[in-house]
């Protein structure tokens, strides 16, 4: 049996932090909580108990993780970027503690927060995190830019991860410029028009890499 690591560990550890901040905060919270802001800076209230399901997400979340690479048919390819792999899922863990830690300090001092601004910020470094890493994974089923092109060959998954990598990193850097800008509206714009072109562009190129491939 395969020994479990200490950053797979400290990964489970962390996903238990969400559910440990619901439970520690959940007498003094309002019976209705803050749980969805609109562009426009409209709030959204749901009943408290619904943030149980957002911490509780999270241990789910690092056990799926865990266990994808067994379901993979390119298992054996993990060991390859493991510690990619266990890094992303720690900062997946991190944002989820963040996000859970907005809805907690939004509930107990409204207007604490400028959730916009923050999560922009938080989901611009994600993926700048992401575009650094992209570039380590291997071919698998799970994780990257999966189309039946880059799954056909391993010279075109890693053409077009190099290029992904390149792609989210800048999208990434333009999203947390963007998160200062005071229009809610352009942060959202920043950051997610850029992250959609990052998808878009090495989707086609992997197409086009492999078309060439084949002649």
């Amino acid at each position: 049996m395969k020994k479990i690591s200490k950053a797979q560990i400290a990964v489970w550890v962390l996903s238990l932090l969400p559910v440990v901040l619901t439970a520690a905060v959940y007498s003094r919270l309002p019976a209705e909580i803050p749980m969805h802001w609109e562009l426009n800076g409209q709030v959204s209230y749901s009943a408290k108990w619904q943030l149980w399901v957002v911490a509780g997400m999270t241990p789910l979340l690092a056990v799926l993780f865990y266990f994808l690479p067994r379901l993979d048919p390119k298992k054996r390819n993990y060991e390859k970027f493991s510690a990619s792999y266990v890094g992303f899922q720690a900062v997946m863990m991190l944002f989820m503690l963040a996000m859970t830690g907005i809805c907690v300090v939004e509930a107990l001092r409204p207007g604490t927060v400028d959730v916009a601004m923050v999560v922009c910020l938080i989901v611009s470094l994600l993926v700048v995190y992401l575009g650094n890493v992209m570039p380590k994974f291997r071919m698998n089923w799970f994780c990257g830019i999966k189309t039946p092109w880059t799954l056909s060959s391993e010279a075109v998954w890693t053409r077009t991860h190099r290029v992904a990598g390149r792609l989210f990193f800048a999208a990434g850097v333009l999203g947390v410029i963007g998160a200062f800008i005071p229009s809610d509206t352009a942060k959202f714009v920043l950051l997610f028009v850029p992250l959609l072109l990052a998808s878009l562009i090495p989707t086609v190129l992997s197409y086009r890499w492999y078309r060439a491939e084949q002649r």
